[in-house]
């Protein structure tokens, strides 16, 4: 069977410490880290982040995390309109509105979206939350900036 793979179009991320630095985050935030928010919904807002910042790379690598991590396929393949579909719930909506207005940074009301999640989540489960969704707008864009492009093996 054909696997996918990834080539680097751009230029090789470990040229520079900063691609050290990103490890170090991703440990810390990544979809491997040991977090008190719920791991499906951590890896809802790292697949979203990544379908919203339209990283081949990442978008592949989240879906299949999602999945590995018990997420059904209808949630995996619905996060582009989650806002828009019954398979999410609540919790999880307020969460992904957030993650959608700090990966967009323009919000002119973010505090409506802080002030939301206060409903669902704990100061520390907002700070993680914030923290995966900055960690993951990171690995995108150094994905993205690396030109990290999938092809069939």
């Amino acid at each position: 069977m054909t696997e996918v793979q990834f080539k680097d179009l751009r230029f090789n991320p470990d040229s520079t410490p900063f691609h050290d630095l990103a490890k170090q985050m991703a440990k810390a935030f990544g979809y491997t880290a040991n977090l008190d928010i719920d791991k499906q919904l951590a890896q809802l807002l790292r697949l979203r982040v990544a379908q919203k910042s339209e990283c081949a790379y990442c978008i592949i690598l989240h879906a299949e995390a999602s999945r590995n991590a018990g997420i059904s396929a209808a949630k995996t393949d619905n996060i582009s309109s989650w806002w828009n579909s019954e398979l999410f719930t609540a919790k999880e909506k307020v969460a992904l509105a957030y993650c959608d207005v700090l990966t967009d940074g323009t919000h002119k009301n973010f505090q409506q979206y802080h002030d939301n999640m206060l409903s669902f989540f704990t100061e520390k489960e907002i700070a993680e939350t914030a923290a995966i969704v900055i960690n993951m707008n990171l690995w995108t864009r150094l994905k993205l900036a690396q030109g990290a492009t999938p092809f069939l093996g």
